[in-house]
């Protein structure tokens, strides 16, 4: 069972962007417990709620201070104001000397959307509402009741004594994921395709069971599942009567959740855009700056209208397998590639990386790139990981194959795309060399830039080079001398030839 223990202000705070709530009081280096939410009323009487989170609805600076004392008498644990640029020094005084947390609200977000947000936030972070919702649907329906989510991790289970249960249920609460086979595959098909209540035979080793989706509208949040132990058409009739409930509770925990991952993702979008952050906020990921961690980055290998949707859902993709993995650590959209923090706890980040980009192409149907960066030794060193994982999305364009690689796989091709950008930003450099080849092949219809690639892709040989453009030796002999008279270079002085190469390999890549 998880931790049902009364949630902390700071959860709620990680859980909210920083944005919709601001401490202006120091908070305390103890948990500030919270027990609920909420609205102050003018005309009433303020209620004595022990631990509550008192949001001052319509009430100014001024009238706030009043209101905090009256907080604290009442045992409220916070106040929530908007001052609208008004100045708040002495409401600040007045709320550190009764020992009542103030916090800023952000003054676009309205009130009844914020007492929702922080309503969901405590309700997953008290863990215990769908386990309690998941008891009495078991007696109500009769039989052992898990929830699940729309990728079959049991988020609640039911736990009522001398209701049957089987080996399958077991397994999949020990490791709150249903265990993987072909019939139960099956099962959640046929589950879908139906849109109602379905009875499933047993499983070898196990027990009949009922099923129903849970939906909003058209999209499904989930599933739940009954032991079917002689259940009749009555209980099956009950199940189908809770899917709204189960609905509206399912919405409220990923209302909960997404509040979560958009924090972590601010913080990781900090932490790459600023190394030197790395204090204040790998605590706030649980990591420990000194450990090694590697960046991963993800993309949708795809131009069309659909790839920035796409975009979207691959990172919800990313944060849910590397939760499973590594917990609080967070996952970022940025410009369209999806960043995730990898630590060195674990030795296998090729397999997971692997595993999730095949996993994300099957679910978007789309094609995915996955680039591994090089493992750093702490924190403030993610910047030189970063690069290594852009490096590698960027060799995998260029050359299509496997779409998954590590820096160390793909080398020799990132160095050159680093060299292409070097290039193509520095227009100073003279363009006698490739690009001058290109353009008089253009005008001409000559052929010196392949045959000049071929060449030094040969390492010189020109029989070899020959027999890949098809002609004869003494033809690209021909070409070489001609070339040479006309651009004035020297195939024989190694730094010529070089930087030729490059700039007729890379030439595409530079829109030359």
């Amino acid at each position: 069972m998880p931790d049902t223990a009364v949630p902390d202000l700071g959860q709620v705070l990680e859980a909210l962007s920083s944005s919709l709530l601001r401490p202006l009081t120091a908070l305390p280096e103890q948990p500030v417990p919270v027990s609920g939410v909420l609205v102050f009323e003018r005309r009433a009487p303020l209620p004595p709620v022990k631990d509550a989170i008192l949001l001052a609805v319509g009430a100014g600076v001024d009238e706030a201070r009043e209101l905090v004392d009256s907080a604290a008498k009442a045992g409220y644990a916070c106040v929530v104001v908007k001052s609208f640029g008004e100045p708040v020094a002495e409401l600040v005084e007045a709320a550190r000397q009764s020992g009542v947390v103030l916090l800023g609200a952000d003054e676009a977000v309205a009130w009844h959307h914020l007492d929702a947000m922080i309503t969901s936030v405590l309700t997953q972070a008290s863990g215990g509402d769908l386990f309690a919702l998941a008891n009495a649907i078991a007696g109500m329906v009769g039989g052992a009741t898990v929830i699940e989510d729309p990728h079959r991790r049991i988020l609640a289970y039911s736990t009522l004594p001398e209701q049957a249960t089987d080996t399958g249920r077991r397994q999949g609460i020990l490791g709150l994921q249903v265990p993987a086979g072909p019939d139960y595959d099956e099962q959640y098909r046929q589950l879908a395709q139906a849109g109602r209540t379905c009875r499933f035979p047993a499983i070898a080793g196990g027990l009949p069971r009922l099923g129903v989706v849970v939906r909003a509208g058209d999209e499904e949040l989930g599933s739940i599942w009954v032991v079917d132990d002689c259940l009749d058409a009555a209980a099956e009739q009950a199940l189908t009567d809770v899917t709204d409930i189960v609905s509206r509770h399912l919405l409220a925990a990923r209302t909960a959740v997404d509040a979560v991952r958009r924090r972590r993702a601010d913080l990781l979008r900090r932490l790459l855009a600023d190394p030197s952050s790395v204090t204040a906020v790998a605590p706030q990921l649980g990591l420990d700056p000194h450990q090694p961690v590697a960046v991963a980055a993800f993309t949708v290998a795809s131009s069309d209208a659909l790839a920035a949707q796409a975009a979207t859902r691959l990172a919800d993709l990313v944060s849910l397998h590397c939760e499973a993995h590594f917990g609080r650590h967070g996952c970022a959209l940025i410009d369209g590639t999806v960043y995730a923090l990898l630590p060195s706890s674990s030795n296998g980040h090729r397999e997971l990386v692997t595993d999730i980009a095949r996993r994300a192409h099957g679910a978007l149907r789309v094609p995915v790139h996955a680039g591994l960066g090089s493992l750093v030794q702490e924190l403030r060193l993610i910047a030189s990981s970063r690069a290594d994982a852009d490096l590698v999305l960027r060799a995998l364009a260029e050359r299509p194959g496997n779409p998954v690689a590590t820096i160390d796989e793909v080398w020799a091709g990132a160095t050159l795309s680093e060299l292409a950008r070097i290039l193509a930003t520095h227009e100073a450099l003279p363009r006698r060399l490739g690009p001058a080849v290109r353009a008089h092949d253009l005008e001409h219809g000559t052929t010196y830039a392949s045959t000049l690639l071929a060449y030094l892709d040969a390492n010189g040989d020109t029989t070899t080079a020959s027999q890949r453009l098809s002609v004869h030796p003494n033809t690209i002999r021909y070409r070489l001398a001609r070339a040479g008279e006309i651009f004035g270079f020297d195939l024989a002085d190694p730094d010529e030839r070089l930087v030729l190469w490059l700039r007729l390999r890379l030439g595409d890549q530079l829109g030359w």
